[in-house]
């Protein structure tokens, strides 16, 4: 898939210690080389989910805890498949259930190739 500069996507799973939905939204940052993790929304405190002050601006709406302006950094994302995670991608208004492609237990890796034009591997 092309992904430029700016190209946003979102990742949906179910947690996998605290089986509730967790969403995360990410972009390719503005060098097209990376990732840019905005914003985390989910339902519940525990292992692995964002909480603290410094990590973005905290906010409660409805059932859903989100983390806002986080602005966290990685050069490629690496994902794994589960029991039960259902772990999906939402990109350009498609959805990619990844857990249905793979079995549990695979890793997936998520980069922009070194021509700026790719998104998934």
């Amino acid at each position: 898939m092309r992904a430029v500069p700016g190209t946003e996507f979102s990742i949906r799973f179910i947690h996998s210690v605290q089986k509730t939905p967790v969403e995360e939204n990410l972009a390719v940052d503005a060098d097209g080389r990376s990732f840019v993790l905005h914003s985390t929304k989910y339902q519940s405190f525990g292992v692995g989910l964002p909480f603290l002050e410094g990590e973005g601006d905290f906010r409660q709406e409805g059932d859903y805890y989100i983390m806002d302006n986080m602005e966290r950094h990685f050069p490629a994302l690496t994902l794994r498949t589960g029991v039960g995670t259902k772990l999906t991608l939402y990109l350009e208004g498609r959805e990619y259930r990844v857990y249905e492609s793979y079995p549990p237990g695979t890793p997936v890796e998520i980069y922009v190739n070194s021509l700026g034009k790719g998104l998934l591997s």
